[in-house]
């Protein structure tokens, strides 16, 4: 785990007493209060083991829960400071409740002479909290490491490394006892700032009404295939093929830990319905990264029977006749006709247009939205509120919420955002938002990489774009901008309305240039043109591009023979080249060609291309307005 995305786990030793513990802020940890019932008169050093040049360091009790040596055990957790900050990576947190489904937990202990550690495998026993304090562990084999002294402190997380809770109880036998996070978020609460919002659960009555809808109209509908499509590859796999939809909704509701796979096997029955009802073919669902088992026995060549074929359109052949095993092109941008005499064809490398029970005529964005959502936190100059969701089947899924310090944001927001991939559609072509204050909006976020591991700037990777916060919330500007947009659709191209560099127009004659526009291009960053800037954010023009950067040059414009133009009106011209006839929908995906083309060029400084910031905001594919960015854990009463 050296230099791992756990490298936070860490030993503690006060006194006699080893235990363990887990950093969750640049220098705070937590751990048990009995590994250190002896601070008061013996040191309390710590140490990690992914990081062993940062050698023992001491630190001190801050807080505490209400735990004592002649209590009952209740509260047993104390937040520890170091005497300084060290440069790790701390832990992240699911929602709460995120232990119960998990097929399986796992802590990282001390036991004696195992100074490096060791890791031991448990799952959580269903039901109420013992006591309503602490959750049942159960190991998960009988010849596994058991949770013995050494291990009190010790996180206990998901396969993501995300934690779940603490152990506090170690028997040395197959049996012991966590407080969930909910539960340590009682005693100390700056825990409610580091936890993501509780994930909503699924809606359990919409998926008992679609399958009596399919008990009674029988769609000849492959319950595997649709199995496949909702869970990812870490799934549970059934000891035999599904025979029902209800058999195969029943195991996802009782065995797949991830709680967004019963929405998406809702979602899937719905889209298979509806097309049965409209008398189209049915297509079948796409696996989510794989097929649900290794050795393919779901594959439509084990079982012809079940051809997700409505048997009414026997002239034409399923793409899955044509592609056995693979239901999508392989490009995943657009299924190829159907078999001569066909009358129908879907695109499948965009998520449907238009809000789910639409016409298949109704224009609108083809978007699959993963927003980040940036806001000051009241909490402090430097705090920051940060919130991730992503749009699936038109409806907004809430990813995590956090209160950060500014330079822990974007670790974070890598995280979520790469989180947030697991909530769309295998061929939704995601378009990531970062929705930010207005003086926020120059922040070089596409720039920003993927991970920590990936130093590919997430603007190459995806087509990315900001919106203006108090413009994205407002009502009236939504609606005027869902009006602009839909006098968009289908045009082949726009024009791009220039402020040139050093403009000297006043901005409320700007106004008329920009009524008809859809396309405004500035060269000079927004707080260098404010009250132009915000002419066109607010009038409100669908499509804003500016170069980040001023211009260096004292005399703006085309320089004749002393040179040519200077850098801001260099940057229109070519700004003008690239995207004059593109639509308007499609310049994400032409911005993410030229930041490419920026990213892969001998001198991707001086390129052009890469001062390229986007502003693009259409309300269609946020079908839900975003949620108030809020406190992730509501007060405990």
């Amino acid at each position: 785990m050296t230099g791992g995305t756990a490298a936070w786990h860490a030993r503690i030793r006060c006194g006699r007493e080893v235990g363990a513990g887990f950093l969750v802020t640049e220098r705070l940890l937590l751990t048990c209060a009995h590994v250190v019932v002896r601070h008061g008169t013996e040191p309390v050093t710590v140490s990690f083991p992914g990081h062993r040049d940062l050698g023992d360091l001491t630190a001190r009790v801050v807080d505490r829960g209400p735990w004592r040596e002649d209590s009952d055990d209740r509260g047993d957790l104390v937040v520890l400071e170091l005497a300084r900050e060290v440069s790790v990576r701390p832990a992240v947190f699911a929602p709460p409740g995120a232990a119960h489904r998990a097929p399986e937990l796992v802590a990282y202990g001390f036991p004696s002479r195992l100074d490096d550690g060791v890791l031991a495998t448990y799952r959580a026993v269903p039901g109420p909290l013992i006591a309503d304090e602490w959750m049942q562990l159960e190991a998960l084999t009988a010849h596994g490491q058991t949770l013995v002294g050494g291990f009190s402190g010790a996180a206990v997380t998901l396969r993501d490394h995300s934690v779940v809770g603490m152990v506090v109880s170690t028997t040395g036998s197959h049996v012991g006892r966590m407080l969930p996070v909910e539960v340590m978020a009682r005693y100390w609460k700056g825990l409610g700032d580091l936890m993501p919002a509780p994930r909503p659960g699924p809606d359990a009555g919409r998926l008992e009404t679609l399958l009596r809808r399919a008990e009674r109209v029988r769609p000849d509908c492959d319950p595997n295939r649709l199995y496949a499509s909702a869970v990812d590859l870490f799934a549970p796999q059934p000891e035999r093929p599904f025979t029902s939809l209800r058999q195969a909704a029943e195991y996802v509701r009782t065995e797949v830990p991830d709680l967004a796979a019963e929405d998406r096997f809702a979602d899937g029955l719905q889209r298979v319905l509806d097309e049965w009802a409209a008398g189209r073919p049915l297509r079948a669902p796409g696996p989510r990264g794989a097929a649900p088992a290794a050795d393919h026995r779901f594959a439509d060549d084990q079982y012809p029977g079940h051809r997700l074929t409505d048997e009414r359109h026997a002239g034409h052949r399923s793409v899955d006749d044509r592609h056995p095993g693979h239901p999508y092109p392989a490009d995943g941008r657009t299924a190829r006709a159907h078999a001569a005499g066909s009358r129908h064809e879907e695109p499948v490398g965009r998520v449907p247009r238009g809000p789910v029970g639409a016409p298949a005529s109704t224009p609108g964005p083809s978007w699959a939205p993963i927003v980040v959502e940036l806001v000051r936190s009241g909490a402090g100059a430097d705090q920051v509120t940060v919130e991730v969701s992503a749009y699936r089947g038109g409806h907004r899924r809430p990813v995590g919420t956090r209160r950060l310090p500014q330079d822990a944001v974007r670790s974070y927001v890598q995280d979520r955002v790469d989180e947030a991939f697991n909530h769309l559609d295998r061929d939704a072509e995601a378009l990531i938002t970062f929705v930010l204050p207005a003086e926020w909006l120059n922040e070089p976020v596409a720039h920003w990489a993927c991970s920590a591991y990936d130093s590919t700037p997430l603007g190459c990777a995806h087509p990315l774009v900001v919106a203006e916060r108090a413009r994205h919330r407002s009502g009236r500007l939504r609606h005027e901008l869902t009006k602009r947009w839909q006098e968009l659709d289908g045009a082949s191209g726009v024009r791009l309305h220039r402020v040139e560099c050093g403009t000297r127009e006043n901005s409320r004659s700007l106004r008329p240039r920009l009524r008809d526009a859809a396309l405004a291009g500035f060269a000079a960053p927004p707080a260098a043109v404010r009250e132009h800037f915000a002419t066109g954010l607010h009038f409100p023009v669908p499509v804003l591009l500016w170069r980040r950067s001023d211009c260096p040059d004292d005399d703006h414009g085309h320089h004749g023979d002393r040179g040519g133009p200077c850098a801001g009106t260099a940057f229109l011209d070519r700004l003008t080249e690239s995207v004059d006839g593109v639509p308007p929908a499609e310049l994400p995906r032409r911005v993410l060609d030229l930041r490419e083309e920026a990213y892969a060029a001998d001198d991707p400084e001086g390129h052009w291309a890469r001062e390229v910031q986007l502003l693009w905001d259409d309300p269609r594919c946020f079908s839900e307005p975003a949620a108030c960015l809020h406190s992730p854990v509501a007060p405990l009463g």
